[in-house]
């Protein structure tokens, strides 16, 4: 399995065009090598763009997307990733995920068309994003492709313990979106605690006790401070004490939650 980088930049609302495709370039000249985008964002292109820009070569950076909800259906899957790699400016995704299991998503059909899109070398690999751990298993039972990882929400106020032991049984990456709780984990005690002992940000505890749990991050930035801030939690080595603080953490609340959502069926 090649290595997916354990820091990505994350791209969600990040709909300012100009803004969006700085934002990668920067990010990749820092040193990330590894980018989320999706269909849904709208900004694949600006993504594209940055890239483009970017003076490090393509089969370094390991670039993800996800097929939108309403594209689901065999044939969409087909047509809109083409329209996806061409928004990109490139000619195969290191990684495509469902991004939802809703609307127009269909395990058998659906993932059929994963299924090409892998066997046609179009992505080098399979992901799923926003599975329960029954709908993991299911697309699993349907899916041939290797599955390469499951991306849903993780971040010190909803910790995902189930579906981060799928993910080491079955052998595949997690990665976690929104690892900031969309800005909530800096005002979490335990967390400042600990920025405070190590002279860093709340961000980088968040970021760096992620990662001690074998999650993949992609946390979203724009601005060069903080796309850097993020990035220094790479070197951030946080104490067992301090991860069990951080474990222990009694607060528990999603930051992405809709009626319509596949945990909520």
């Amino acid at each position: 399995m090649r290595d997916l980088p354990s820091m990505g930049l994350g791209t969600y609302l990040n709909d300012d065009h100009d803004q969006c495709a700085q934002s990668v370039e920067t990010a990749l000249e820092l040193g990330y090598r590894h980018v989320d985008t999706a269909q849904e964002y709208g900004n694949e292109t600006a993504v594209g763009e940055g890239l483009a820009a970017a003076d490090v070569a393509r089969e370094d950076v390991f670039l993800a997307s996800k097929v939108e909800t309403t594209n689901l259906a065999s044939e969409d899957v087909l047509s809109t990733t083409e329209q996806s790699l061409d928004r990109l400016g490139v000619d195969t995704l290191d990684l495509l995920y469902i991004h939802w299991p809703l609307g127009a998503y269909d395990p058998a059909d659906t993932l059929r068309a994963f299924d090409e899109l892998y066997a046609e070398g179009k992505i080098r690999h399979v992901g799923l994003s926003n599975f329960t751990p029954e709908l993991l298993e299911e697309a699993l039972d349907h899916l041939d492709a290797p599955l390469y990882a499951h991306q849903v929400e993780m971040n010190p106020l909803w910790q995902q313990a189930e579906l981060r032991e799928i993910a080491e049984r079955e052998g595949h990456h997690f990665v976690a979106y929104s690892p900031l709780a969309q800005g909530a984990v800096f005002e979490i005690p335990e967390i400042q605690e600990i920025a405070a002992e190590h002279d860093v940000s709340e961000a980088q505890v968040s970021l760096a006790w992620l990662r001690e749990k074998g999650a993949k991050v992609i946390p979203k930035a724009t601005s060069r401070e903080h796309i850097a801030d993020n990035f220094a939690a790479t070197d951030l080595t946080l104490t067992s004490e301090e991860i069990a603080k951080i474990d222990g953490i009694e607060r528990a609340e999603r930051t992405v939650e809709f009626d319509a959502a596949p945990w909520n069926q």
